[in-house]
């Protein structure tokens, strides 16, 4: 039996581009604690890179380093495999924001280990119960609709699904970075997930982006309600439970306003605030799986 090293950073990821709309991403999961500190590097307008196997972290900076100096992915690549005399136990896989696509596996990772290259992203992994981890991450993301850190999490479940890391599972992370996405448009971390010890860390990873969608995107216009009749009568019950109205002010709409304002405020949906009458059906959705304050009914 093949002796594995437990500082090994052994995993399967993958980065990518999307030409709609700018965004580099990385998922990635492992038998391992933290894996979001160690694997995903990314910049916007740049480039993403995931260095795994003993990774060597200097890989994130330096690739992107590389990328911004006007190196394609390959060329980066290159430059840094190259300079490091451990190469052979290294993994990276890297897409710039062309969407051009390079990936690495020395020879001296544990298997099964290897990495693909296909439309705007590379999927690779190491310790893997076998290839198809990376052919089913690779299909699903060429497959899959919907906003690209929507797809990366197609793409890593469908990987898990195909066998994944054949030690199993411990931590995840997401990584979207996009011009002025961050919190408050001071940065390009759009998103930026980690779970780092779970028993199934994907479908964790997966929870907290649906929070995170809920917390920071604006609402969709098909989930704006009037707070007219019955969905005025649900907001206004499950405001009384939660103890932001009272009873006796159930009818009274000025009150309900003040009292869903507070709710909104109080639970950091601020991006989701409606002018008065209307209400965020996703906002009402949360409330209503709220368990009401201890020992009230």
């Amino acid at each position: 039996m093949t002796h594995i090293a437990k500082d090994i950073v052994a995993t399967f990821s993958i980065v990518a581009f999307d030409p709609a709309t700018g965004e580099l991403g990385i998922a990635v999961q492992s038998k391992f604690l933290g894996v979001g500190a160690v694997v995903p590097w990314a910049k916007a307008g740049v480039g993403a890179v995931a260095t795994q196997s003993y990774a060597n972290t200097s890989y994130g900076p330096r690739g992107l380093e590389w990328m911004e100096q006007g190196k394609t992915a390959q060329e980066t690549l290159e430059l840094l495999v190259a300079d490091d005399s451990e190469r052979d136990l290294r993994q990276v896989g890297i897409v710039d924001a062309k969407g051009r696509a390079a990936t690495f596996t020395g020879k001296k990772c544990y298997p099964w280990a290897g990495g693909i290259t296909g439309p705007n992203y590379a999927a690779q992994g190491n310790i893997l119960a076998g290839e198809e981890t990376v052919l089913a991450m690779g299909r699903t993301f060429e497959q899959a609709k919907g906003p690209l850190a929507e797809r990366l999490l197609k793409a890593l479940q469908a990987g898990q699904a195909a066998g994944g890391d054949r030690r199993g599972q411990q931590s995840a992370a997401l990584l979207v970075v996009k011009e002025r996405g961050g919190y408050g448009g001071y940065n390009d971390r759009y998103i930026d997930l980690h779970v780092d010890d779970h028993p199934r860390p994907i479908e964790e990873l997966i929870r907290l982006y649906e929070l995170r969608q809920l917390y920071f995107e604006k609402p969709r216009p098909e989930k704006v309600a009037v707070m007219e009749g019955a969905v005025k009568e649900e907001a206004a019950f499950h405001l009384i439970r939660l103890g932001y109205l009272p009873k006796e002010r159930a009818a009274d709409s000025e009150a309900l306003h003040e009292a869903l304002k507070a709710y909104i405020h109080t639970e950091n949906f601020e991006e989701r605030e409606l002018e008065k009458g209307k209400i965020d059906l996703d906002v009402l959705a949360y409330m209503k799986q709220q368990p009401s304050p201890q020992g009230e009914k």
